[in-house]
């Protein structure tokens, strides 16, 4: 970058990230809550009927799931909220406008959004550990570099792909259903709460067709170093998305889909 598109970036990606940070009720309080509610109704009240999963307590079995649907979920939210609510109020009009150069906006867009993603993660790991903590044991990070991999590649990958969704919203309703009717059955459905290997052969099948199934399995390998995919793999297939993913919002950016009437 040189020095007015860096200066550029750095404005950009300052106002993003304060835009969530200073509103920590709506950022870090909600997942917090519901978080509490899923390790407890699934976690500690399921989990005494279900007992152990891969030779793991269940409420352990299910908390990188848990973490992944709230990664990838924030920074997909983030991301279109960001980019719709610029539109809508037409504000995004001074970024476009700026020296900033089209790959600068959207990495502004992007790594502040996967930034909220890991935030919001972080928030549902120290949750999990200390409910788990307490009731078994501490939780383990068996691959650690693995973990970190995999969370920075799952929320990049979703933070782009926020952008793309921001860009095609024509209201409000369009950001809801694409995150409560899209984002998160395909999180619920990507054996966040049960093994593939539970399944009968055919719905085994299917989900392999899920990519929530290779995050969720990527992270539990970190958390656990139990993979039911190989982790190489998965890692591989999801960065060339993320790669992906980006271009196309570069791509959009510089041809103003959404952005112009």
């Amino acid at each position: 970058m040189n020095r007015v598109d860096l200066t550029g970036f750095l404005t950009l990606a300052k106002r993003e990230v304060l835009r969530f940070v200073r509103r920590p009720r709506n950022t870090f309080a909600p997942p917090f809550i519901t978080n509490v509610l899923y390790f407890s109704v699934f976690g500690v009240v399921l989990g005494e009927r279900v007992g152990t999963v891969a030779d793991v307590p269940y409420i352990l079995f299910i908390l990188p799931g848990l973490v992944v649907l709230g990664a990838v979920s924030n920074a997909f939210e983030n991301a279109s909220f960001s980019i719709f609510h610029g539109r809508w109020n037409e504000y995004i009009h001074e970024v476009l406008t700026s020296p900033l150069s089209y790959a600068g906006m959207v990495w502004a867009y992007v790594l502040s959004s996967a930034l909220r993603g890991l935030l919001v993660g972080g928030l549902i790991a120290g949750v999990g550990w200390g409910i788990v903590s307490a009731l078994y044991r501490p939780v383990p990070v068996e691959h650690p570099l693995y973990l970190i991999a995999f969370m920075l590649v799952i929320t990049l990958l979703f933070a782009s792909l926020g952008v793309v969704g921001g860009l095609l919203a024509e209201d409000f309703d369009d950001l809801t259903v694409m995150n409560q009717f899209i984002l998160r059955p395909l999180v619920f459905f990507g054996a966040v709460f049960y093994s593939l290997g539970d399944l009968p052969p055919a719905l085994r099948q299917v989900s392999l067709a899920n990519p929530m199934v290779y995050m969720v399995n990527g992270v539990r390998y970190g958390f656990l170093g139990f993979a039911e995919v190989d982790p190489r793999l998965s890692l591989a297939v999801l960065a060339g998305m993320t790669v992906a993913a980006v271009l196309l919002d570069v791509w959009l950016f510089e041809r103003g889909y959404g952005l112009t009437d």
